[in-house]
């Protein structure tokens, strides 16, 4: 059994392999099996040197690369979408100064205007209106006529031309007007004293 075994590998392998016949100068199969075994060592030896040299070369390609002059070496930098204050700008000056009156005041033509306070008390000439969202206007030395009505300012603020028709001329005086309150003002006073008007303090630029 065991003869007809090595018969039929010593077929295959002359056929298929082309290897020398059992008992030539190397051994039988044992040495075609040394043989190959050899020849595949080899072949990976060659691999292997072929991919170590490849990476030899990326490596020398990277370095030309790098140590070339015209190579810019700057890092690049990151472009905001945002637009920078300068700690220095008038821009960073005007957000850091404005401020709110506090309290706020009304007040005749010989008042002057600025940011109201307690000890500084200036009319304010920056209000705004809560409820119709419109900015207050004021007019020295006008008062409102009394036929004034809410349709009047509803229908023709801020237009001035058209203001004027119930505009009356009195020295002294200032007349305020949003789209839906007025006030004809001699004096100073204070906004608080006066819960209907929902005017506010707009801000103001130092």
């Amino acid at each position: 059994m065991a003869d007809e075994l090595d018969r039929l590998l010593d077929e295959v392998e002359r056929r298929f392999c082309r290897m020398p016949e059992r008992g030539a100068a190397g051994g039988g199969r044992k040495g075609d099996m040394e043989r190959a075994t050899t020849t595949e060592g080899s072949r990976s030896a060659k691999t292997l040197t072929g991919a170590g040299s490849d990476e030899d070369d990326i490596d020398d390609i990277i370095d030309e690369i790098c140590n070339d002059s015209s190579f810019a070496r700057t890092p690049l930098k990151l472009k905001s979408n945002y637009p920078s204050v300068r700690p220095g700008s008038s821009s960073a000056v005007v957000q850091a100064h404005r401020k709110r009156c506090c309290p706020v005041y009304l007040g005749g033509s010989s008042s002057p205007n600025g940011i109201g306070t307690n000890i500084s008390k200036r009319t304010c000439d920056q209000l705004r209106c809560t409820a119709c969202d419109f900015r207050v206007s004021l007019f020295n030395d006008y008062i409102w006529d009394q036929s004034c009505d809410y349709l009047f300012f509803r229908n023709n603020m801020p237009e001035l031309n058209k203001l004027r028709a119930k505009m009356i001329k009195k020295k002294g005086s200032r007349a305020y007007a949003c789209q839906c309150s007025w006030r004809s003002i001699s004096e100073l006073t204070d906004l608080q004293a006066d819960q209907q008007l929902r005017w506010v303090c707009g801000k103001h630029a130092e």
